[in-house]
């Protein structure tokens, strides 16, 4: 086998492997999710009302961070974008700091972009997909076009089990 074969092969075993390894990561944090989210008081939908102090929101999600539990809203004002943490015990803005790069802005951005063709809220998606899974909880809502038209993407979690949901906003 050639060297040069061998140093792709190689790549190949090595991004393979990283993205197995981020999708456990990612599978993990879900677990963590679906473990702290019966401690939530706040639903999302709540946590999206609550954020409009800093701005529009353009996508919520409860995650599990260091510090446990915590409901992150992507919001726009004035043209600049925030990352807004809502307490999901009280339902208040703990704090609302600027998305500047990488990332976190380009999401924003794509976000914002969806939002702006959008006729539906996100909190109006979030309860049209919890309506049509009964005993279910929505846990993220992400907006994104897709062939120009914008939908939301609704996480959902009933019981232990975590499903998504796709709703129109047109």
């Amino acid at each position: 086998m050639s060297k040069k074969v061998l140093s792709v092969l190689l790549v190949l075993v090595a991004l393979s492997t990283s993205a197995s390894m981020a999708y456990a990561a990612e599978e993990g944090k879900e677990g963590d999710v679906a473990k702290l989210l019966p401690a939530a008081k706040v639903t999302l939908q709540q946590g999206l009302k609550a954020s409009e102090s800093a701005g529009k929101a353009l996508s919520a999600k409860f995650e599990a961070g260091d510090e446990g539990l915590q409901l992150s809203i992507y919001a726009a004002k004035g043209g600049k974008f925030y990352e807004v943490i809502v307490d999901h015990t009280t339902g208040k803005v703990v704090k609302a700091e600027p998305i500047t790069e990488g990332e976190d802005l380009v999401h924003a951005r794509s976000q914002s972009a969806a939002l702006a063709k959008a006729k539906k809220s996100l909190d109006a998606a979030a309860d049209q997909a919890e309506h049509a899974s009964p005993g279910s909880r929505a846990v993220s809502v992400m907006p994104q076009l897709k062939d120009g038209h914008p939908i939301a993407i609704v996480t959902l979690l009933s019981g232990k089990t975590m499903s998504s949901a796709t709703e129109t906003m047109d």
